[in-house]
């Protein structure tokens, strides 16, 4: 590979060969190193702020675990780091495994296919504490994360990618090359996958590859498994049932549309959020982020009245079917704006808990200041992100709330992502 013009010759020179011991993983899954750099020539590129913090210049280098000693390759300097391939593994962890699947390393999706899955649970839960301690600058307790039943397999829903056709041909179909933000890996099965994706698979790539010509730009596919089929159309409708101790819900929704793509681990998931929710006696539950009404549904045999609260009246629209479907009678949905989420509702705050799960970005300022003047006694937070989470965890404690549970779900065995779900409280004033 041809150095980039763009390259900065500090510390290490384009492609140079170094040998490092991996310390600890990022909150991206990647293994990081500290490497020590002489003091006068660091002296000429950082501050002495800088300084003072040096512990050793960190390389960060994928698919590596802690204790590890590898052979790396530098590709580039950052102003604090730098970043490297993995050439080879000198010393490896006594819990590296053999991957499952042979793009490991070369996928993008996957982080620790090479981790066992205790020590996969292990570190996400150490992951939360850290962001805990690093963002919010607090130690607080983190429940072991909750296992998935199924550490294969469990996926109900994928989306490769392939880019346009060129001279009427599709290239290849799959996703994201690790490190990368347009090449793709060409994927013909995925292990994580539910096998009936896994069949379906080769007749969708032939079907594609056949049509090229209806193609005009880079396109993304959609295999989500549902009712031991596989939908591939976006728009049609499609239903998953979760299991809850009031029997079992059944949720009718798009195929397109969000919805939780690990359903093995849902009875315990949202079993937990209602668990928590209901816990402080709240009569009242406020459902934001309400989509088609998963935890609405799934929460309402422990309240008296649920309101879903949506800015999609599409949402709204398939909650409300949900809820008649699966006769609950307490639980309403209101298509709001965002700029007025909790004008409509009239339970009393003292008597109401909000559970909230917003996407990776997590919640706005704007959302945040209607949530505190609107005070519930007890809020949820699900998220997807636990870095966003953390950054939302300050506004809520400058709020006037406090932790009362933090638990990671691993709704996705052999990668880097986990969802937390955090229990806040608001602090009486006497």
């Amino acid at each position: 590979m041809r150095q980039s013009k763009k390259f900065k010759a500090y510390p290490f020179d384009y492609h140079q060969e170094i040998e490092v011991e991996i310390i600890t993983l990022s909150n991206l899954g990647v293994g990081i190193a500290r490497v020590q750099i002489d003091d006068t020539e660091m002296g000429l590129h950082q501050s002495a702020h800088d300084k003072t913090k040096n512990d050793g210049w960190v390389v960060f280098v994928p698919h590596t675990l802690p204790g590890e000693k590898v052979l790396a390759r530098i590709f580039r300097n950052d102003k604090s780091h730098s970043q490297a391939d993995l050439i080879k593994v000198i010393e490896p962890s006594p819990d590296r495994l053999e991957p499952a699947c042979e793009l490991f390393g070369k996928c993008g999706g996957c982080q620790y296919q090479h981790l066992s899955y205790e020590k996969q649970l292990a570190w996400k839960t150490h992951q939360v504490e850290e962001l805990l301690q690093h963002m919010v600058g607090i130690q607080a307790s983190v429940s072991s994360a909750i296992a998935s039943p199924k550490q294969w397999g469990y996926r109900s829903k994928i989306t490769p990618h392939f880019k346009r056709p060129r001279d009427g041909k599709i290239g290849d179909i799959g996703f994201l090359l690790a490190g990368q933000r347009s090449h793709l890996v060409d994927v013909l099965q995925c292990p994580i996958a539910m096998d009936e994706i896994n069949e379906m698979m080769p007749r969708i790539r032939e079907e594609t590859r056949a049509n090229a010509k209806a193609y005009k730009k880079d396109a993304t596919l959609l295999l989500r498994a549902t009712q031991g089929r596989v939908e591939t159309n976006h728009r049609n409708p499609i239903s998953e049932t979760v299991i809850t101790d009031a029997g079992d819900i059944t949720f009718h929704f798009l195929a397109g549309d969000f919805f939780q793509n690990n359903p093995f681990i849902l009875p315990a998931f949202t079993g937990y959020v209602a668990d928590q929710a209901s816990a402080g006696g709240a009569k009242y539950l406020v459902d934001a982020y309400c989509g088609s009404g998963l935890f609405s549904l799934c929460l309402a045999h422990k309240f008296e009245k649920v309101a879903g609260v949506e800015v999609s009246e599409t949402a709204a629209d398939w909650a409300r079917r949900n809820a008649e479907l699966n006769k609950i009678s307490n639980a309403t949905f209101l298509a709001s704006s965002a700029e007025a989420i909790f004008a409509d509702i009239a339970f009393s705050a003292d008597e109401t808990a909000v559970v909230i799960d917003p996407p990776r970005k997590g919640c706005n300022e704007e959302f945040l200041n209607q949530l505190f003047a609107f005070g519930p006694s007890r809020v949820v937070y699900v998220s997807c992100n636990p870095a966003t989470q953390m950054r939302d965890l300050k506004a809520f404690l400058t709020a006037g709330y406090k932790i009362s549970g933090v638990q990671p779900f691993d709704l996705f065995p052999q990668t880097r992502h986990l969802e937390c779900v955090m229990v806040l409280e608001k602090i009486e004033v006497s």
